[in-house]
């Protein structure tokens, strides 16, 4: 959640801190605002509502010009979204400025001992707190004999105090040529230029000016300048800093052509989809290869049970994988959201592996649960997009997907990429079992095909806009299916919620009769997914039962099934494949379908209300 931006050189900040807020506004968009260092003074421009239509405007009302500052696009925890609340916010001084990402637990306790000593606060949000804390530290070192930095011993000891997560960023006018960056729990990065130094909690933000980067780890506090940067760590006496380079350009994360983002990666997916692929199919020995699980063939051969954590889309990912692992490995699986894993004390047998999922590698919860399977003694692997991430770096092994940076909220090329992973690390689990090289050989190939295949669906994108207008109005929406296909029915009817604010909802096919059938009516369509598989005449025997009761329906079905279309108000057809393969093709037109549906009915897709990217805050 929220965004971060500092800059320090010799360019002006506040161009480059603009354009940063505006590649990060997918974190958060209830306000945005900067503090540059103008001459003497700290000056803070900030603003309620989206960048352009507020912090941008600000800004040309009321320029400032200045070397040195930081931003934040924000999505509120403490205090409604108000311009007393957006962020930068300064100390009691009025000399030091800060942005902050995650949540200060003890923030109630620590306000009313500052407002005891004579500290006045203008807004709701624990960031004035620490702001005011820092000030106060600040103080005590300012001036003294061999403090040769006082504003980072402030930050240390300040953060000392401090119960939750944070991701922050502060600058002072007594130290016009520094930025102090400090993270536990919510991503921060430094970008190395050339005679000039970025902090951001998103590469995105920089990617236009360097791709030379260091993430952070917790605990970390950092000292940036213009041409050098000092990392130290309040938990050890020795900072772990490794120099990376950013496997994407700035190009990547533009929109480019498209109207939004999210129809951009939707249309990115062939591409994702061979992206997961190379260099990881084995065509000679009917496997797949990974090269960063870090398990011996003994080990993998020795898992009994996995667990798989996740939370949203991610969790729709790992119930595939639930069903694909178990059909073509036979190992047991057991999915969990990562937020209840975290908190209940589950057990976790021998030989039991905890496989996590997150695009960012920075969710909150799915960190958490990585960390506790460890704690616990039992190894932790990860499928994540980031590379450089908390969780690609805390795990003991993992696959990256490849897919590219993200920045439409819906995630959509990061669930495909993810399906793709899950598919192939299945037929390797599988190949040191029971699956068949005659069986493997054939999903591995019609994992090949799947991109061609995606852009046949794809070319299908204005026959589903002519479906979605027609239902534009719907308020209600059930999507449905059975097998492989039910997590894909859930993740339907989340991205139709997600960005268009219909009430939707997924069930297996089967649940219906057993109460939410009492929900049909003429005015609440439902979509079937009803590929030709192993329980096709199950589900068209469910979708009868909606029918009679004159539900519209649209169904998903397979070429060729020449009895859909006598059932179903509108048909979007499938190529056709093999059944564990069906949800990477069968996601496809949900995700254009929710898109249509949203654009239809007015709202921001790329920026859904009460939305935010990545959740790197419980």
């Amino acid at each position: 959640m929220c965004g971060i931006i500092g800059y320090v050189g010799k360019k002006a900040a506040s161009p480059i801190l603009l354009e940063g807020l505006r590649r990060l506004e997918y974190r958060g968009y209830d306000s945005a605002g900067v503090a540059i260092l103008q001459e003497a003074d700290l000056l803070v421009r900030k603003r309620k509502g989206k960048i352009n239509d507020g912090l941008a405007k600000l800004l040309i009302e009321k320029p400032l010009t200045g070397h040195l500052g930081i931003g934040h696009t924000r999505w509120a925890t403490h205090g409604v979204p108000c311009d007393e609340n957006s962020h930068p916010h300064f100390d009691q001084s009025g000399r030091i400025a800060i942005v902050h990402n995650g949540v200060m637990e003890n923030y109630d306790r620590i306000k009313q001992r500052l407002t005891k000593a004579g500290h006045t606060f203008h807004s709701s949000t624990d960031t004035e707190v620490l702001a005011h804390l820092i000030g106060e530290h600040y103080e005590k070192h300012r001036g003294k004999n061999g403090d040769s930095n006082p504003l980072a011993l402030a930050v240390c000891d300040a953060l000392r105090e401090v119960i939750g997560t944070y991701g922050l960023a502060v600058v002072s006018q007594d130290h016009p040529g520094t930025i102090i960056g400090a993270r536990r729990g919510s991503p921060l990065i430094i970008g190395i230029g050339d005679g000039e130094n970025f902090v951001a909690s998103d590469a995105n933000a920089i990617v236009a000016h360097t791709r030379q980067v260091v993430y952070l780890n917790d605990y970390d506090v950092a000292t940036i300048t213009g041409d050098r940067f000092d990392v130290q760590n309040l938990g050890t006496d020795t900072a772990n800093v490794q120099i990376s380079k950013l496997e994407f350009n700035s190009q990547d994360a533009e929109r480019g052509e498209y109207e939004h983002f999210m129809l951009k990666e939707i249309y990115e997916q062939p591409r994702t989809v061979e992206n997961a692929l190379r260099g990881r199919v084995d065509h000679e020995s009917a496997t797949a290869r990974f090269g960063g699980l870090n398990m011996s063939l003994a080990e993998l051969r020795g898992i009994e049970r996995i667990v798989i954590a996740a939370s949203g889309t991610s969790w729709h990912a790992a119930l595939v994988g639930e069903y694909l692992i178990e059909e073509l490995a036979h190992i047991p699986v057991e999915v969990e959201f990562a937020h209840e894993f975290c908190y209940r004390n589950a057990p976790l047998e021998r030989n039991t592996v905890l496989l996590v999922l997150s695009q960012s590698g920075e969710t909150a919860d799915t960190l958490a649960a990585l960390r506790e399977a460890k704690r616990r003694g039992h190894k932790a692997l990860a499928i994540v997009n980031v590379v450089g991430s908390t969780i690609a770096r805390e795990s003991d092994g993992g696959i990256y997907m490849h897919a590219g940076p993200e920045i439409g909220v819906a995630s959509t090329k990061a669930f495909v990429s993810t399906l793709t992973i899950l598919s192939l690390l299945a037929v390797h689990l599988g190949r040191m079992r029971m699956l068949s090289a005659g069986r493997a050989q054939e999903i591995l190939k019609a994992l090949e095909a799947a991109p061609k295949q995606i852009e046949s669906l794809l070319a299908q994108s204005d026959t589903i806009k002519a479906i979605a207008q027609k239902y534009a109005t719907a308020e209600d929406f059930f999507f449905l299916s059975r097998g492989y296909n039910y997590p894909i029915a859930l993740e339907g009817a989340l991205k139709l919620k997600e960005i268009s604010y219909i009430h939707a909802e997924g069930y297996s096919a089967a649940e219906m009769k057993h109460g939410p059938i009492a929900l049909i009516d003429e005015k609440t369509p439902t979509v079937f997914l009803v590929p030709q598989d192993s329980m096709y005449d199950k589900t068209m025997a469910n979708l009868a039962m909606i029918r009679a009761r004159k539900g519209p329906i649209i169904a998903i079905a397979t070429e060729g099934d020449t009895e859909i279309s006598k059932v179903a108000a509108d048909v979007i057809y499938l190529p056709k494949t093999l059944e564990p393969v069906n949800p990477l093709l069968a996601t496809v037109p949900l995700q254009l379908l929710s898109y249509h549906m949203a654009v239809a009915r007015g709202c921001d897709v790329d920026k859904p209300r009460n939305l935010a990217k990545s959740v790197t805050v419980e």
